[in-house]
């Protein structure tokens, strides 16, 4: 009788073998990507980076480098409206030089002690300021002041050697600042300010967190005739394009 063979069987490859093999193959793309990029940030060739990466790492002081000493190119701050300048008949706008502005938040019980340390007395009355010595805190609520030192002082140094409860955060880049000054200003600023900017009702000293336009801006009368502007550095194109504006609506 004939004898039949029966079919070798073949070898199953069971669902975890195939999850393994194609993990490893994976792996072995994803080490060929990261020696590609190797290569092509150190210069070498595929094979030289492969063979340092393989290799044994040498000591870490020996594989340190120094990098080569470059000079420093010098960084000079320029102001978001360096340059500008507007004016009309009666009124002018101009941006004021850079100055220290600290945001001070404080009790009432603490009061006396940051007076002292910045050499003047916080205003406690709305709407007002004090001065001394080319530093001003302007009062901007209940337990907050605006100080604006222009003289070169450090307000905030000052705050810090104060042990009562308050506090201090230097937003001096934050700001930049617009002189507004001439017969006119009034004029000019109320074209986009609700207050009512007269000097009987707004004197000289005077000052208030408001708007002009759709800009938030602390507005300070420094004189009859001039007023400081205070606005964000992101807002302050669109302040000082529309103080422009008005200098030359004023002017008609």
């Amino acid at each position: 009788m004939a004898k039949t063979s029966k079919p070798k069987a073949t070898p199953t490859v069971s669902a975890t073998d195939a999850l393994m093999r194609d993990v490893m193959k994976k792996q072995e793309i994803a080490k060929a990507v990261i020696i590609s990029r190797a290569a092509d940030f150190t210069g070498k060739s595929g094979s030289e980076t492969a063979a340092t990466a393989a290799a044994p790492s040498a000591p870490r002081a020996a594989a340190r480098r120094k990098p080569a000493a470059s000079p420093s190119p010098s960084i000079e701050r320029r102001s978001a409206l360096a340059g500008s300048e507007a004016s009309g008949s009666g009124v002018r706008a101009a941006l004021l030089p850079p100055a220290q502005r600290v945001s001070l938040r404080a009790p009432a019980a603490s009061l006396s002690a940051l007076s002292k340390a910045l050499g003047l007395n916080l205003p406690a009355n709305p709407k007002t300021s004090t001065s001394d010595d080319g530093r001003t805190a302007l009062w901007l609520g209940p337990d907050e002041w605006l100080v604006i030192d222009e003289a070169g002082g450090d307000s905030l140094a000052d705050c810090a050697k104060v042990k009562a409860l308050h506090s201090a955060v230097d937003v001096s880049h934050r700001n930049v600042a617009i002189l507004v000054s001439g017969a006119a200003c009034e004029a000019a600023l109320s074209s986009g300010c609700p207050q009512d900017l007269s000097l009987y009702a707004f004197p000289v000293g005077a000052c208030s967190r408001t708007i002009l336009g759709k800009a938030e801006i602390v507005l300070l009368r420094t004189a009859e005739d001039a007023f400081r502007v205070e606005c964000w550095r992101s807002f302050s194109d669109y302040v000082f394009g529309f103080l422009a504006d008005a200098a030359h609506d004023a002017a008609a």
